[in-house]
C-alpha cells in the first residue's frame, strides 16, 4: 500500500483526483493536506470522511512544521496546492508568491529531508505564455509567463527542476490546459457562466471573446497525474491537454444554447491586462511515455458538468455566499 500526500486536495482538481484514486486504485491511500482557503471546500469530499484509505489534515504548505508532520510515513507527494486565479494575481500577487513559490520550496525541502520516493508538481500551460494562430505548446517550449500567477508557477517549476539537478530528487512536473468538471469553484469561466446562467444573470466576456483555450476534463487530467506518478521519469515534464480548442465566445454561445438562455445575457467587459490570446497543448509525449490519452469528449463532458451543477444547488449556494461573489460584483457590478 502506497500513501500519497495530496496538497490542496479540497480544491477542484485535487478533490476530483482523490475521488478517482480512492475509487479505482485499491493499492493507494491518501492524506489530504489543505489550508482551506476560499477555494478549498471540505464539502467536496464530505462523503469520504469515513473512508479507510483517506485522512484529512488541515495545514498550510508554507508551515514547515505542519508539512514535516504531514509527510511522516508518506511515499509520494502530489502538489496541487496553489493560488490559481489570474485576475486575483493581478490585484495582489503576494499570496501567489507565498503559496506557489515559498510553499513549493518548503515542500521540496521537507520531502528531500524525509526521503520521499516521488514528488509530482502540478503546474499549468500558462507558464509557456501565449501562442500565435498556429502551433502547440510542447515540453520544450521556452517558459514565458505573462501574469503574476503564471510567473509564480514557472518559478515553482524551476525550483523543482533545480532540486532534481542539485539534489537528485525524484520529481516530475505536469502542465495542463484548462480544466472543467464538477466541484470547480465558480470564479473560473465554465462554472461561473453555468451558475450565473442558471439564474438568468449576465456573464462577463473579456474584450472580443476570441481568446482560445484548450479544454480537458478534470478526470482526464487526474488520470495523467497518476500516470506521471507511476511511470514518469525524474526531471521530466509532461503536458496534458484535451485536444479541444475553443474561443471563449464560442464556448459561451454553446453554454447559452445548452441552458436555453438568450445571448442578451452576455456582458462585454474590459479585457484583462496582458491577456494571453491562445493556449494549445501537444500531449504526444504523455501519450507515448505514460500510456495516457484524454478519454472524455468535450460535448459529453460539458453536458455532464452542466447537469452536475443543476443537481447541486446547495453546493452552489454555499460557495456563492462567500468571497468569490463579492469579488466579481466589485469587478463587473451587480448581476
Amino acid at each position: 500500500m502506497a500513501t500519497l500526500l495530496v496538497t490542496g486536495g479540497c480544491g477542484f482538481i485535487g478533490s476530483n483526483f482523490i475521488r478517482d484514486v480512492l475509487a479505482n486504485e485499491p493499492d493507494i491511500s491518501i492524506v489530504n493536506f489543505d489550508a482551506l482557503t476560499y477555494a478549498g471546500n471540505l464539502a467536496n469530499l464530505a462523503d469520504l470522511e469515513s473512508h479507510s484509505r483517506y485522512r484529512f489534515v488541515k495545514g498550510d504548505i508554507t508551515d514547515r512544521a505542519a508539512v514535516e508532520k504531514a509527510l511522516e510515513g508518506v511515499d509520494g507527494v502530489i502538489n496541487f496546492a496553489a493560488e490559481s486565479h489570474v485576475d486575483r494575481s493581478i490585484l495582489d500577487s503576494g499570496p501567489f508568491l507565498r503559496t506557489n513559490v515559498i510553499g513549493t520550496q518548503i515542500l521540496l525541502d521537507v520531502a528531500r529531508s524525509q526521503k520521499i520516493k516521488r514528488f509530482v508538481q502540478v503546474s499549468t500551460d500558462e507558464v509557456y505564455g501565449s501562442l500565435g494562430a498556429t502551433g502547440l505548446f510542447t515540453e520544450e517550449t521556452p517558459l514565458h509567463p505573462n501574469s503574476p500567477y503564471s510567473a509564480s508557477k514557472a518559478a515553482a517549476d524551476m525550483l523543482v527542476q533545480a532540486y532534481v539537478h542539485t539534489f537528485g530528487m525524484d520529481a516530475v512536473i505536469t502542465r495542463c490546459s484548462n480544466n472543467y468538471g464538477p466541484y470547480q469553484f465558480p470564479e473560473k469561466l465554465i462554472p461561473l457562466f453555468i451558475t450565473n446562467l442558471m439564474r438568468d444573470q449576465q456573464v462577463p466576456i473579456y474584450g472580443d471573446g476570441q481568446q482560445i483555450r484548450d479544454w480537458i476534463h478534470v478526470r482526464d487530467h487526474g488520470a495523467g497525474i497518476l500516470a506521471a506518478w507511476r511511470k514518469g521519469k525524474a526531471g521530466e515534464v509532461y503536458n496534458f491537454g484535451g485536444r479541444c480548442e475553443k474561443a471563449n465566445l464560442d464556448l459561451t454561445h454553446l453554454m447559452l444554447d445548452l441552458l436555453g438562455k438568450p445571448r442578451t445575457l452576455i456582458k462585454y467587459v474590459q479585457d484583462r491586462p496582458g491577456h494571453d490570446r491562445r493556449y494549445a497543448i501537444d500531449c504526444t509525449k504523455a501519450e507515448r511515455e505514460l500510456g495516457w490519452s484524454p478519454q472524455m469528449t468535450f460535448d459529453v463532458g460539458l453536458r455532464e458538468t452542466i447537469d452536475w451543477y443543476k443537481a447541486n444547488e446547495a453546493w452552489i449556494k454555499n460557495v456563492r455566499s462567500g468571497d468569490y461573489l463579492k469579488y466579481y460584483q466589485q469587478q463587473y457590478g451587480s448581476r
